[in-house]
């Protein structure tokens, strides 16, 4: 079967409610179709059995940690899909190039592009032609450094790194970028959990979560706040059930109901798939307004300080006064809230925000873990912040059971912030740098993402090197990305696939194909393998399994390096050895960070990996006051209020059948979404108040007093249980509704979870 003939988009598009368990027979029943698609059958299944597992790879979708105790399957729906595009037996070859124009090629679906398959020899843009041509290594490589030596400043080149990166590769590219003279690293991370590597440090001394994978084992209360878990982090999902069978409640925070959170049935337990058996998830479902989180956690802290005044022992007063500063403030502005505004803030009935309040009372270990509901919005930072305030309330730190624990998406997106990959470095850091390297690194901070595109428009920046990802479908604002873009003398793609990036490139433009993580890397030294963390600290090695999908593949370590070299003849650093063996890089992280990383290279050896120090975990705080902090953000709104009464909040999500900017197909099984992405979930009263009929086709237009026009035409309205005044719809496609300006001024991530918009019928 040919890649273009698969799930088309003009099949008719269905609309009908999923009322089954999320996971079970559906899931296992895709997971066989994608890798039939694929042609991959034998070879994926091969390959998903040294998934996860000792001696294999890691997972190339979401950067949840591995089980302890290993089973023979630990993979999940959403990974078998990622492994399968990655394994596909499609190419995309010199002859593709030849056939298809870039012009051509812009008029096809971001699923099409992905179905094309893996990229399997560097390609140069030719603006005569308006394709791509072959370009070999040695001539690619000479063409970035000419074009970096030639610019009048580091500071105009960009490099971005996609949360796929493993650490050996993001460790020396943000050494190379920094011989190079330059801290600008907009990144994956930028978009998603920011909030959470700039607002936790003020308040914990680290950004990043407190919680381990054995924590859920002790929990005795579970929030989960703005994550659609079976989804976006599936093998979760297995700790949510064994959490629930043990009687453990779990509130789900959602402005949309998502079906994994209500009942799952997990496809590993053979009873339950026998059967058709399922677990409930959610004990309680708080049905929350896009943005009320602030409300309802402050209505849970009223509810908390309320009582602790009437006399009962609600506060862990031992926790708050050896350990935290700020109580006093953070009491006094929560208590000026009026329970009817924070009612009207949340959308959540005091009722039930006491319920909520009183689940957390009662838990003497409790962990709340959060995802992009939270994080995108215009004080993301802040509001990550009132996530630490409650669980200080009841010191819910440095014992088994209880932490704040961000979701993150990419399997790697925390590790490369962790190995150096960072716009704002500490001057500790590069102080660390110098030594270690023997060059002087820049001081001043880089770019961020927005900060980055910015600089595209006016002018000053010229060159663009993406170590993965496809940051132009990624970005907010397209229309202005992508002219941002052609801007530039020179843009390179590093990447496995083709996608939208490639297309919208600048006046230079070179793809160069990697091998990919379920692949295996020889050297001259002999097999090597790299390393990822996990969203909860945890370090472990990856080894691919499969042969490169092309001989003309290099691996991501590789190219860094040869980039190096190319743009920095006279350095002094040993890049070519580097190429060669892995242990090498290991031992120069270690000396960069002997706090976290010290023998790097023998702890590695441990086949469960090793977990990165968190000071907080054991009740130490890195603060300057060396406290936990309680931090203030006043009143209830997280985002700036506007002036419209038939203004509608819209979050950007993602499909079941996708991961970040990669569309697995048309289709949104939970949601009940067939042959179809141009839609727009809401609820039936806000649809009637606008005078529309379900099915209706709609645009959706940006309120802004910017003076730009933002508009998405061709939406289909579905009747579905969103909070009053909160609508969702599909992120890419969405994206260009989101002003580049919208963001948190903290962290710099666009607020893409809660954009203000109003409905217009066609």
């Amino acid at each position: 079967m040919a890649p273009e003939n698969l799930g088309m988009a003009d099949d008719t598009p269905q609309f009908k409610a999923y009322d089954r368990p999320a996971g079970g027979w559906g899931a296992a029943a895709a997971t066989a179709k994608i890798l039939l698609e694929q042609s991959v059958v034998t070879k994926g299944s091969r390959a998903l059995l040294a998934m996860n597992q000792p001696g294999g790879f890691k997972c190339p979708s979401c950067a949840f940690p591995d089980a302890t105790c290993k089973k023979t399957l630990d993979f999940c729906e959403n990974g078998a899909k990622a492994l399968a595009f990655e394994a596909t037996k499609f190419r995309v070859t010199r002859e593709f190039f030849e056939q298809h124009s870039v012009s051509e090629l812009m008029e096809q679906s971001d699923y099409w592009l992905e179905m094309q398959g893996r990229l399997t020899e560097p390609m140069r843009y030719n603006a005569g032609s308006d394709h791509y041509v072959p370009c070999d290594w040695d001539a690619a490589f000479a063409l970035i450094g000419s074009h970096l030596r030639a610019l009048e400043s580091p500071h105009q080149a960009e490099f971005y790194t996609s949360g796929r990166t493993p650490n050996e590769a993001a460790f020396l590219y943000s050494i190379f970028v920094r011989e190079f003279g330059t801290n600008n690293f907009p990144d994956c991370s930028n978009m998603c959990h920011e909030p959470t590597s700039r607002g936790l440090p003020p308040s914990i001394g680290v950004g990043k979560g407190t919680v381990i994978l054995d924590d859920f084992a002790h929990a005795e209360a579970i929030f989960v706040i703005g994550q659609n878990t079976g989804t976006n982090s599936p093998r979760m999902m297995t700790n949510l059930v064994e959490a629930r069978k043990r009687g453990v409640p779990i509130v789900a925070v959602n402005p949309m109901p998502e079906r994994a959170l209500i009942r799952f049935t997990e496809p590993q337990d053979v009873v339950q798939m026998a059967t058709f058996g399922s677990t409930p998830i959610a004990s309680e479902f708080v049905h929350i307004r896009i943005g009320g989180d602030l409300a309802l956690l402050k209505g849970m802290m009223k509810v908390i300080f309320e009582r602790e005044a009437h006399g009962e022992n609600v506060i862990d007063q031992d926790f708050i006064a050896k350990h935290t500063a700020g109580l006093d403030v953070v009491r006094e502005e929560v208590l000026a809230q009026a329970w009817p505004d924070i009612v009207e803030a949340s959308g959540v009935g005091e009722e039930q925000i006491r319920r909520c309040a009183e689940i957390y009372i009662r838990s003497r270990a409790t962990m709340i873990c959060y995802g992009m509901g939270v994080t995108q919005h215009q004080q993301g930072s802040g509001l990550v912040q009132q996530i630490a305030n409650l669980l200080f309330l009841r010191g819910n730190f440095g014992k088994p059971g209880a932490g704040i624990s961000p979701i993150r998406g990419h399997s790697n997106v925390q590790g490369d912030r962790t190995v150096g990959v960072d716009e704002k470095p500490s001057q500790a850091y590069l102080d660390r740098v110098r030594d270690v390297f023997g060059f002087e690194p820049p001081r001043e901070y880089g770019h961020h993402t927005v900060e980055s595109i910015a600089a595209m428009q006016d002018g000053s920046a010229k060159v663009f090197i993406g170590l993965g990802g496809n940051f132009v479908r990624a970005v907010p604002d397209t229309d202005r990305c992508y002219a941002a873009m052609r801007k530039l003398a020179l843009t390179v793609a590093i990447t496995t696939k083709l996608n939208r990036g490639h297309l919208v490139h600048g006046r230079d433009a070179l793809i160069l194909p990697v091998i990919s993580r379920s692949e295996t890397i020889r050297t001259r030294a002999g097999g090597q393998f790299v390393t990822t963390e996990d969203s909860m600290s945890n370090v472990t090695a990856s080894r691919g399994v499969l042969e490169p999908a092309s001989p003309h593949l290099l691996p991501e370590v590789e190219i860094v390096c040869r980039m190096a070299r190319a743009t920095l003849p006279d350095s002094k650093i040993s890049w070519e050895d580097y190429i060669e063996d892995y242990d090498l890089i290991r031992d120069k992280i270690a000396d960069v960070y002997p706090n976290i990383y010290s023998d790097f290279s023998e702890r590695i050896k441990d086949p469960d990996g090793f977990h990165l120090d968190i000071p907080p975990r054991r009740l130490v705080w890195p603060t300057p006051n060396g406290k936990a902090n309680f931090l203030v953000l006043p009143g209830l709104a997280v985002n700036a209020p506007v002036a419209d009464p038939m203004m509608l909040r819209l979050a950007t999500v993602r499909s079941h059948d996708q991961f970040n900017t990669t569309i697995y197909s048309f289709n949104d099984r939970y949601r009940g979404v067939h042959n179809d992405r141009m839609v727009l979930f809401m609820s039936a009263e806000d649809r009637a108040a606008r005078g529309l009929a379900p099915g209706s086709r709609v645009a959706l237009e940006t309120i802004t007093d910017d003076g730009v026009s933002r508009r998405v035409d061709g939406l289909t309205v579905i009747d579905y249980p969103m909070s009053q005044g909160s609508v969702a719809g599909y992120y890419p496609e969405l994206n260009p509704l989101l002003p580049l300006e919208y963001h948190d001024k903290i962290s710099g991530t666009p607020a893409a979870k809660s954009i203000p918009v109003r409905v217009v019928a066609l």
